[in-house]
């Protein structure tokens, strides 16, 4: 069993990060931290005892977002969990833009864990 966590280099990918190392230790497994970024993810404020891999895309046009993430799913029977940072954005946003948390949301075959980054206030 291991959870899986997409991180673009957003604060939203930020907090994902955090609440999948939470999570795999809750679990007590594994996490893979999928990069949908082209520069390194910043571990730093992972627990030093959690067991973590890193899998870097190899470039921007490496593959589409969701579809990396998917097919990481598809080839590791083991992952049992999606860690995925969300944002609000407006209808208009969501039509033009699409959203790749809307499609993990609903193409994920395993169960998703959405998190928001908190609100000031």
């Amino acid at each position: 069993m291991s959870v899986l966590v997409a991180v673009p280099d957003t604060k939203e990918g930020r907090y994902a990060l955090v609440a999948a190392a939470d999570e795999a230790q809750l679990l007590a497994t594994e996490l893979l931290v999928l990069n949908l970024s082209t520069t390194d993810v910043d571990l730093s404020e992972l627990p030093s005892d959690l067991s973590c891999e890193v899998i870097s895309r190899l470039g921007p046009g490496d593959r589409d977002p969701a579809e990396a993430v998917l097919d990481e799913i598809a080839h590791r029977p083991e992952i049992s969990r999606l860690v995925i940072g969300v944002r609000k954005r407006s209808p208009v946003g969501k039509a033009l833009l699409g959203s790749l948390s809307q499609r993990l949301l609903l193409d994920c075959p395993v169960p998703v864990l959405a998190v928001k980054v908190p609100t000031p206030g």
